[in-house]
């Protein structure tokens, strides 16, 4: 692992500029600074994305991109729920996170990983964080469950959006492993199969690509969309697919479970704004579920594009974000030209609306920031309006 002294520097200089250390290193100096300015860098990036890792000055990161690509701790313990004893393998090792946090359900775990480095600093740094039933095996994972006889009780891929020369590429068909291409050796070497896509897939599209999926689970991050999840096989046929969309903090979990078919049936209300305004969370915006969350929840849709919902009584536990309304302002030249003048400073989402925040900043002049919010938006009658709104702080 990592010798003293590069530790010790490491601890010392963590909040210190990577590039100046770099420039201000002397040919004399003993130490690889330029290795340790990249760790710096790497803790720096990771600090709010993966605190218990970034901390952990035992640890080596092999990359920086391994640190952009890694799932972050609130995400990769949400996996642990997938897990329940027997044996897990993931098949796109990286940096570990989401194999660390998954093993501590399981019995026994295998981590694959193409890169003969990624897998020498991760099962040293397995070793560090006492994940002793993680073994590491360097090679193809296609070609090692195509070996394999055994049959995993779990298998966890995340395939690499990045095609030649590390260009970006976004089609499920197009990532690496083609989980599409290889499903059916997918379903014979594991009783359930966790696959992980970018969070820009439409939903519709991926379960005509894999029919079957059991569940799907959008995760967000402080009302921000990160991860989609497919859960395949491990349950027992049936008529839909459940969406799980969920949004975490480090200290609450937000879960709104709900079918496409759900939703298709379901029947809004309608109405013009009340004492309440209801902002659904990301994961929620991002899996569709517009129509039955007012439904479900007995509140008013402000228009059928707009996803913004009203009622007189105060939901608590609606899964998003409460405002309390405290005036409606039509929009018109007349109060574009005076809204800036009464409210020189907001916080303004767009929704429905012919114009985008920074055209509405750019025309009525408020700056960002303060505890009012705005909602720019169209009301079922067509009318274009803007909310101002306080946030209701539970």
């Amino acid at each position: 692992m990592l010798p003293s002294e590069l530790k010790e520097f490491i601890r010392e200089h963590i909040h210190d500029d990577p590039a100046l250390l770099c420039l201000n290193a002397k040919k004399e100096d003993k130490m690889d600074i330029q290795f340790a300015a990249e760790q710096i860098a790497i803790r720096q990036q990771l600090h709010n994305k993966l605190p218990l890792w970034s901390n952990n000055f035992e640890l080596v990161f092999p990359s920086k991109l391994a640190g952009e690509q890694c799932s972050s701790e609130l995400t990769a313990e949400y996996k642990k729920r997938f897990v329940s004893g027997g044996t897990l393998a993931d098949l796109t090792g990286g940096l570990g996170v989401d194999l660390f946090y998954m093993s501590r359900n399981a019995e026994k775990a295998v981590y694959i990983e193409r890169s003969e480095d990624y897998c020498e600093i991760a099962g040293k740094n397995f070793k560090v964080l006492q994940a002793a039933n993680v073994e590491v095996i360097q090679g193809d994972s296609i070609g090692f469950l195509s070996d394999q006889t055994c049959k995993f009780d779990l298998i966890y891929v995340d395939p690499a959006r990045r095609g030649d020369h590390n260009k970006r590429v976004y089609a499920l068909g197009d990532c690496e492993p083609n989980v599409i291409k290889f499903r059916t050796l997918l379903s014979e070497r594991a009783g359930k199969t966790l696959i992980k896509v970018s969070p820009m897939a439409d939903l519709k599209q991926l379960l005509l690509l894999l029919p079957g999926t059991g569940e799907i689970h959008i995760l967000s991050v402080y009302n921000e969309c990160k991860e989609v999840l497919l859960l395949l096989g491990g349950v027992q046929e049936r008529k839909a697919t459940d969406i799980y969309c969920v949004n975490l903090t480090a200290d609450k979990k937000e879960e709104f479970v709900f079918t496409l078919s759900e939703e298709e049936d379901s029947t809004p209300f309608y109405g013009d704004p009340l004492t309440y305004l209801y902002e659904p969370n990301a994961a929620i915006l991002k899996g569709g579920a517009f129509k039955v969350v007012s439904a479900r929840y007995g509140i008013r849709k402000l228009h059928k594009h707009s996803h913004l919902y009203t009622s007189d009584v105060f939901l608590p536990d609606f899964p998003g974000r409460i405002f309390s309304i405290e005036e409606i302002i039509p929009f018109s030249g007349k109060y574009k030209k005076e809204l800036g003048k009464v409210l020189p400073k907001a916080n303004i989402t767009c929704r429905n609306f012919p114009l985008s925040v920074a055209q509405l900043r750019a025309q009525t002049k408020i700056k960002e920031g303060g505890d009012i919010y705005l909602f720019a938006t169209t009301l079922a009658d067509e009318k274009r309006v803007i909310i101002k709104t306080k946030k209701v702080e539970l």
